[in-house]
């Protein structure tokens, strides 16, 4: 059997206000923005490097979904972005303003900091020990 992760969903507010925080902001790249109908799109991120797992952004549709936007998980570290580079990728955090929750710490599994993305969800930059 071989199973792989490749995408994620992320419930945001607006397809453009998401694409230019991750375009711009996290360095990502744009792999997809397709118009599905008058109010959708399907529109597709992806950090640089050669990990195979995307987000698609996906537009709250109703008050349900809209709810969720920036706390998918309660309040808990939502994703995980390893580097290569720590303090690259985190002086790129300050850089762009981007609010920090928890400063860098070393721990056994490597150097993090946690992160706010522009709806609240937190994430974890990693720079793996084995790196």
């Amino acid at each position: 059997m071989n199973q792989r992760l490749v995408q994620i969903a992320l419930v945001v507010e607006d397809y453009d206000a998401a694409i230019e925080f991750y375009t711009r902001k996290l360095h990502f790249d744009l792999i997809e923005d397709t118009k599905m109908s008058e109010t959708k799109r399907w529109v597709v991120v992806k950090p640089k490097g050669s990990g195979n797992c995307s987000l698609l952004l996906a537009k709250g549709a109703d008050d349900e979904q809209r709810s969720r936007i920036g706390n998918q998980t309660g309040g808990r570290v939502f994703l995980f972005l390893h580097t290569d580079d720590f303090e690259r990728d985190y002086q790129n955090l300050l850089t762009n303003d981007i609010k920090i929750v928890r400063g860098p710490s070393k721990e056994l599994y490597g150097t993090v900091a946690v992160f706010e993305d522009l709806y609240g969800n937190l994430w974890d930059l990693i720079e793996p020990a084995n790196v």
